[in-house]
């Protein structure tokens, strides 16, 4: 296994796009896209602690559903993190690029977005045991 350092710091990288998202989704802050975004990157983090705490195969991706796939290979159990995947991978490009088809990130897609994230880290926490 990988040094428990290297582990604490994906997730506190990972802790840390969570709660500035938290942050500004409980304070009405009118950056819904943004605030999806980093859900997104909080879920990324997570699931390569769990890729790297395992020693499994890494790849420089942004890819949720990939990631995820990877991590299922260690733990078949994480395929019930698919949806969460699925659902936060749409906040990569729509929220940082320009786009050709409309878009209007709400304060209830980013509850959703919270919703997925926390239960992808709550998922990998415990797969992990760090404590």
């Amino acid at each position: 296994m990988v040094e428990i350092g290297i582990i604490r710091e994906w997730i506190a990288k990972a802790d840390e796009d969570f709660e500035f998202a938290l942050a500004n989704l409980k304070d009405g802050k009118p950056f819904s896209a943004l605030i999806c975004f980093h859900f997104h990157q909080s879920a990324e983090k997570y699931l390569k602690a769990f890729i790297i705490a395992n020693d499994l195969a890494f790849i420089k991706s942004h890819d949720l559903p990939a990631l995820l796939k990877i991590c299922v290979t260690k733990e078949p159990s994480l395929i019930r993190l698919s949806p969460d995947c699925e659902y936060l991978n749409t906040f990569y490009i729509e929220t940082r690029y320009p786009v050709h088809w409309p878009t209007n990130f709400t304060l209830e897609e980013a509850e959703k977005a919270r919703l997925s994230a926390q239960t992808i880290q709550s998922a990998i926490e415990k797969s992990l045991s760090l404590d």
